[in-house]
């Protein structure tokens, strides 16, 4: 009777063991729970962990919850269309982790954006307006790269965003690189090495997940991998000491993730397969010669450089984790997102080595994600939206990136400057940011402002450029807004008026390359109010800046 009970017991116990599976937050090794984990894990629950997907609008669909709900999402991307206002979306945000623990194995999402600072920040209402990395780079102070990224971090924090694509460490290595530009931090990859691992190190302070980018290196083309695959003729030794040295700081101290790039090297590879594709890049180089062992992501697998050479989406992400990465971004569209799903499940299903390459990548997904949610310095995934009034902008931050920007600000050609107009001299200030007119304003009240519209990257609008040589011939000194390909047409049309003619270049100011008649010239970097504030601040005297050109194209 004592052994039939006993038995009994046992059976009990058993059943209760499987039916309870394992879950994240269980008190285990890591590499125990990671096993249990994967082990208990369905086809579909191991896939979905693989991908990282975005949505249309300003809530999240029932689509998207189905993903989390019933196939075990590894990750959300949070975009600039997902925003009505802070609050709601940390509430959101919160909906979707509380969904998420409902789970079986009650696994957190990672939740991104990408909020580089300066010109690429995803989220602008209410946060903290920064300089940007070419800003970073031209005061050239580390620490000013580690408080950017803590204080960008902090805010993410607050909305319950715990992963951020940043750092950019592209090299600044063509002065037609448009796309890359002024989110470049220097064309010194040194420099970029340096102020990119302590950006990285600020996130981690605020506790984000920071993704370096983009891998191997997007900053020697012109070309949009949004449009086109861009194609880089470049030696693997020229690659491995210049674009890929920043790689080799952040990966020495331990980043967590790393972003592949749709670019293709034929010098190297011997074809024109994207980086994002290739087990060369993937495997050889990343994995193997440069030791990584975090998680890579793709840039989005709906940009039209990762399928030009013919593939639909499906099969593209099917090619991407064959390749060795590990998370397939797929950020705008249902239809695909679930096309891509039915393809890899099924391939799930029938293909063992297809399986095993899943399951790997699902264990550096895990790996990461119990760093970064588990344990004494934990990032706490379940967001508060009633303190997002109070913590965003963080305390502190505004004052430190007007003070940064100051430290950035560059006298790239020192006629007129300081600047200070005769009684009776009249001032038109030109240009496309409604904070650059204000600030002048500010500094010369007496000045009028003239707003050129926002035009396409390569030509400026005939009525802006009719417009601005009519104006200017009014006037004695023109103070110009220079940031673009339009806006340097624009301001090639003055040459001839004769005026005195000041330029504050926003953004990049490689721009200045083509005017070597314009004798007055301040590289300011950002487009922020901060920014513009810093650059007529130095222009009317109030201090003499210190900040060095980040660019080697316009050095003597």
């Amino acid at each position: 009777m004592k052994k039939a009970y006993l038995i009994f017991i046992i059976f009990c116990l058993l059943f209760i063991s499987a039916g309870n599976p394992p879950g994240f937050w269980d008190k285990k090794s890591d590499s125990e729970l990671i096993n249990d984990l994967i082990n208990a894990m369905t086809d579909e629950e191991l896939l979905g962990q693989v991908f990282f997907i975005g949505y249309q609008g300003t809530s999240p669909p029932q689509s998207l919850f189905t993903w989390i709900g019933q196939r075990n999402l590894g990750g959300v991307k949070i975009f600039t269309r997902n925003v009505s206002s802070l609050s709601s979306l940390a509430g959101d945000i919160k909906r979707m982790q509380l969904l998420a623990q409902k789970n079986r194995f009650k696994i957190p999402l990672f939740i991104a954006t990408d909020q580089e600072g300066g010109w690429v920040s995803h989220i602008r209402k209410g946060f903290s307006s920064t300089g940007g990395n070419l800003s970073l780079g031209a005061a050239g102070i580390p620490h000013d790269a580690f408080l950017t990224g803590y204080y960008i971090g902090s805010e993410l924090k607050t909305l319950g965003i715990n992963m951020n694509f940043a750092p950019n460490l592209d090299i600044y290595s063509n002065p037609d690189t448009w796309v890359i530009g002024p989110r470049a931090f220097s064309s010194d990859p040194r420099k970029v090495g340096l102020l990119g691992l302590a950006y990285l190190k600020g996130q981690e302070k605020a506790g984000i997940i920071a993704t370096a980018k983009h891998f191997p290196g997007h900053g020697r083309t012109d070309l949009d991998s949004h449009g086109y695959l861009p194609k880089i003729d470049v030696s693997f030794s020229e690659l491995w000491e210049k674009d890929l040295l920043p790689y080799r700081f952040v990966i020495k101290e331990g980043i967590h993730a790393i972003m592949s790039a749709h670019l293709a090297f034929p010098q190297i590879t011997g074809n024109t397969e994207p980086a994002t594709l290739s087990h060369f890049f993937i495997n050889e180089v990343l994995r193997k010669k440069l030791q990584f062992k975090g998680i890579v992501i793709t840039d989005d697998l709906e940009m039209w450089g990762v399928r030009i050479n013919g593939d639909n989406i499906p099969t593209v992400c099917q090619k991407a984790l064959q390749a060795g990465n590990d998370m397939l971004l797929v950020s705008h569209t249902p239809d695909i997102q679930e096309q891509a799903w039915v393809k890899l499940i099924r391939l799930l299903k029938s293909d063992k080595k297809f399986k095993q390459r899943v399951q790997e990548a699902v264990r550096r997904i895990l790996q990461v994600k119990l760093k970064a949610f588990k344990g004494e310095n934990a990032f706490p995934i379940i967001p508060d939206e009633k303190k997002v009034p109070r913590d965003i902008p963080a305390k502190n931050a505004r004052q430190f990136f007007f003070d940064s920007s100051c430290r950035s600000i560059t006298i790239v050609r020192g006629a007129f400057i300081p600047y200070r107009p005769l009684p009776d001299e009249k001032i038109l200030i030109v240009g496309q940011y409604h904070d650059f007119l204000e600030q002048g304003v500010k500094r010369y009240p007496e000045a009028a402002t003239l707003y050129i519209s926002w035009a396409p990257q390569y030509y400026a609008m005939d009525n802006d450029i009719k417009r601005v040589t009519q104006a200017a011939g009014s006037y004695d000194t023109v103070i110009f807004c220079l940031s673009s390909p339009s806006t340097l047409e624009i301001l090639e049309a003055l040459k001839n008026l004769k005026k005195k003619i000041i330029v504050i270049s926003a953004l990049t100011p490689v721009y200045l390359l083509h005017t070597p008649w314009i004798k007055s010239a301040i590289a300011v970097y950002g487009e922020s109010t901060a920014s513009f504030s810093a650059g007529f601040a130095v222009l009317a005297g109030d201090f003499s800046p210190e900040g060095k050109l980040p660019i080697d194209f316009l050095k003597p």
